[in-house]
């Protein structure tokens, strides 16, 4: 798969897709923790886009506003992560991770702090778990909540110097007997991608036993 001159092979694309997998997993072992609930968090294939590609594929599946829980990350390679989930599901998320019994006035109240959270949480065990099984240390900003349309939550930053890529997953939650669809994306520009890549072949050198 080709986005902008960045090409994975089937190979890395499955690497990577593991990777993410395991992550993900952990992220539902820590929300669980949380909630002191069964989670459970899916995550299908992988897919790497544009970021015009992104805006293109939310736009098709979501068509109100949507929430997203923002967090840039540093290290080798960097970038921005995030929770999105679209903004109806809002009260649905704060009442499965805050409790049931909330009134509407009472998950509003907490709706940014519980989704914060959440969302920290998510992005967290799923990055630092990718970053520890390639060996690299990553640095994340603290959680910041946003509600805008996909063009502007894949909006290129003012110090990103290329287009980038967006890995793209569709995730669904089900955390209390709620079901909550929702996406976890990393934007990255070009030199981190590439950076991604020589990590993601070393680790398919060591799972493979093909040490060079």
């Amino acid at each position: 798969m080709t986005s902008q001159g960045v090409t994975l092979d089937d190979m890395e694309r499955d690497a990577l897709t593991e990777l993410v997998n395991i992550g993900v997993s952990r992220a539902a072992v820590n929300l669980r923790k949380m909630v002191g609930q069964q989670v459970l968090l899916s995550v299908p294939s992988l897919e790497v886009l544009t970021r015009s590609g992104a805006v293109t594929l939310i736009r098709e599946r979501e068509y109100g506003p949507m929430v997203a829980v923002c967090q840039d990350f540093e290290g080798v390679f960097s970038g921005r992560a995030l929770l999105i989930f679209p903004e109806s599901n809002c009260l649905a998320m704060v009442r499965a991770v805050a409790g049931q019994s909330l009134t509407t006035e009472e998950a509003s109240a907490i709706e940014e702090e519980a989704l914060a959270e959440t969302g920290n949480i998510v992005l967290n065990s799923c990055l630092a778990t990718m970053a520890n099984m390639l060996k690299q240390p990553l640095t994340m900003s603290l959680p910041e909540v946003i509600r805008s349309n996909g063009a502007l939550l894949f909006a290129p930053r003012a110090e990103d110097t290329d287009g980038g890529i967006v890995l793209f997953l569709y995730i669904n939650f089900a955390i209390n007997d709620h079901d909550i669809r929702g996406y976890i994306s990393m934007l990255m520009d070009l030199p981190s991608v590439q950076s991604l890549r020589v990590l993601i072949a070393e680790f398919i050198r060591q799972v493979t036993g093909e040490d060079d």
